[in-house]
């Protein structure tokens, strides 16, 4: 959500021309007027003022699409109106994420079997996968020091500096500390002999990227899965990794099949992957997928019932169109 900024013009108005056929006085711009507005004015006057928007065909920056096929709008009309937390209601939409989660679970070379589920689910983007991933790593984390009797207040993680903003989110909102690999010049992506240094007994887990927002380079998770690996036999922890491939999930699996970076690597315990970070993909979808059942504790599932039968959900919000 982005903040907004009250104006201290109250009577700041919208004046526009092409609503004029449907509405001839003006409307209020931060305070609901006294009548009631034609839909047609709503419309016009919403329509108009997003013109001066940029064109997303010339958007050329990244994290943005530009255009989808038609059947895809098509498809999306069809499912906007559905609410997706009911899952009783629309199991086929279940279905189809559900079918998404294993797909992508296989590509990247989850231990299921063929009669087995895979763990993960749809989310908003990466941000929101980044969160819920977070939350299995300290949890888990929490509830080892519980049972060994130690101290579980002072969680942290350890990433590079180069890390998308959402993880900076992750540790502030829920109160982990962020250990941050400096870069330096020439190597502008996390050194994984120094993050396994930073690594401790409060550490929830090491955060690789796959595809840096800088630049688009992949991190070596499989150096770094060794060297932590070293370090878990000498000190006895079982410090594991995320690999953020927001960027390069859906590149390295078909341009880099030989490189190891995904359940390959036995530290590595979950994944997250944006569907909108290549083009010909409106924004708005990702997903998170876990190694197994033990990698996401089943005190974060909630289950509800009010909507008819059990109904298992792990998101950060509730109600989602389909």
């Amino acid at each position: 959500m982005a903040l907004s900024e009250t104006t201290r013009h109250s009577d700041a108005a919208i004046d526009s021309m092409f609503a004029s056929l449907y509405l001839q006085n003006s409307l209020p711009k931060f305070e609901l007027p006294e009548k009631s507005t034609p839909k047609e004015a709503a419309y016009q006057i919403i329509s108009d003022e997003l013109m001066l928007d940029s064109n997303p065909r010339l958007n050329l920056a990244s994290f943005v699409t530009t255009w989808m096929e038609p059947e895809c709008n098509k498809l999306i009309m069809e499912a906007i109106n559905k609410n997706y937390v009911d899952m009783d209601e629309y199991p086929v939409t279940t279905e189809l994420q559900n079918r998404c989660v294993n797909i992508i679970a296989r590509m990247f070379h989850a231990s299921i079997s063929d009669k087995e589920q895979a763990i993960g689910v749809g989310t908003v983007g990466s941000s929101e996968a980044i969160m819920l991933a977070g939350l299995a790593f300290k949890r888990n984390w929490q509830n080892k020091r519980k049972a060994q009797g130690k101290p579980y207040d002072k969680p942290n993680i350890v990433t590079g500096a180069n890390v998308q903003v959402c993880w900076e989110k992750f540790a502030r909102y829920f109160e982990v500390e962020l250990k941050e690999v400096k870069l330096r010049e020439g190597y502008y992506v996390m050194d994984p002999q120094k993050a396994v240094e930073l690594v401790d007994d409060n550490t929830i887990c090491v955060a690789a990227i796959l595809g840096s927002t800088y630049n688009g380079e992949f991190e070596d998770v499989k150096l770094l899965n060794d060297l932590l690996m070293e370090k878990n036999n000498k000190t006895k922890w079982d410090t594991p990794i995320h690999v953020d491939a927001a960027s390069g999930g859906f590149i390295a699996p078909f341009l880099y099949p030989n490189l190891e970076w995904d359940f390959r690597l036995p530290l590595v315990r979950s994944i997250n992957v944006s569907g909108h970070k290549y083009g010909l993909v409106y924004a708005g979808i990702g997903w998170v997928v876990w190694r197994g059942k033990k990698d996401l504790p089943e005190e974060l599932i909630f289950h509800i019932n009010y909507l008819g039968a059990d109904q298992p959900t792990f998101t950060l919000n509730f109600s989602k169109g389909g």
